[in-house]
């Protein structure tokens, strides 16, 4: 089980634009992100808890959307059900509401219902929301304004021993560094698997002797199923002329791992850094 105890706070405004309520920093939720190996048709259940350092209670309702995305991978929160892998009819919140006091944490509990022939991932998102509050008045130019405080926890779950993984590299486009850019590998990554996976990224830059001149790490995103993204490495240093390979390594799901091989020359020896100019040191007295 893996909780990222990060927050989410989303300000989703009615009737328009304005600015946030009075205290719309001062909620947060914990585990903004929620990991699970379950056992299929078996139910479980954990907790989301909600801060408030603010000086008022805060009413809280709970609300359980779908997680996918979309083509240019944002994240969307469709109604529960309606997405690919949807977990969102397996969750249930009690109490659906809680007060929030002033100063203190309020808790809910999760519970989770998954059916016995699951397989693979699923995903949703508990949103806990505020009641709408008046931010803006009406006037006789502009409607009244009214905006609350969403806050949510992504849960990402896969049925225990169903998994499949698989990636596919594609498309690797490397810049070899000079004297104004870094090395730079863009590739395209898609995900194969029937669960999410968390892609480690690296690279080594070998020279012609097979000898390690360089190597860097690349950022670590999350892939949903079936999902593609365009992911980079790059590596700020110097090469000498000649010729290189540059190993690209993608470490995903256990034990899971792809390399590929990227020749490439480097054709201008770095330009050495021009020596400080010197500085007369001059003594005064007064």
């Amino acid at each position: 089980m893996k909780k990222r105890n990060l927050i989410l706070l989303c300000i989703t405004f009615v009737l328009g634009a304005g600015v946030p309520p009075a205290g719309a920093q001062s909620l947060g939720l914990t585990p903004a992100e929620f990991q699970y190996r379950f056992k299929p048709g078996q139910p479980f259940q954990f907790e989301i808890a909600m801060s408030n350092t603010g000086s008022t209670p805060a009413a809280m309702r709970a609300n359980i959307t779908d997680l996918w995305y979309n083509a240019k991978n944002e994240k969307l929160f469709n109604p529960a059900g309606s997405s690919p892998r949807s977990a969102a009819n397996w969750i249930e919140v009690v109490p659906p509401q809680v007060m929030v006091p002033a100063g203190g944490t309020g808790k809910v509990k999760v519970v989770v219902t998954p059916p016995a022939d699951a397989s693979g991932g699923y995903y949703g998102v508990v949103f806990l929301e505020s009641r709408p509050e008046l931010t803006q008045a009406a006037t006789a130019e502009s409607k009244a304004v009214f905006a609350n405080i969403r806050l949510g926890s992504l849960i990402l779950l896969s049925a225990e021993n169903t998994e499949k993984y698989g990636i596919d590299i594609s498309d690797p486009q490397l810049t070899p560094p000079d004297a104004t850019h870094p090395l730079k590998l863009d590739f395209d990554l898609a995900n194969n698997s029937n669960t999410h996976i968390f892609p480690e990224t690296k690279i080594a830059i070998l020279n012609s002797d097979h000898q390690l001149a360089a190597k860097s790490d690349g950022a670590i995103q999350r892939f949903l199923p079936e999902q593609k993204d365009r992911l980079s490495v790059s590596w700020a240093g110097a090469l000498p002329k000649g010729d290189y390979t540059a190993i690209l390594t993608v470490v995903y799901g256990p034990d899971k791992v792809d390399t590929k091989e990227i020749p490439f020359t480097v054709t201008d020896s770095p330009k050495p850094k021009p020596a400080p100019a010197a500085v007369d040191l001059v003594q005064t007295t007064n």
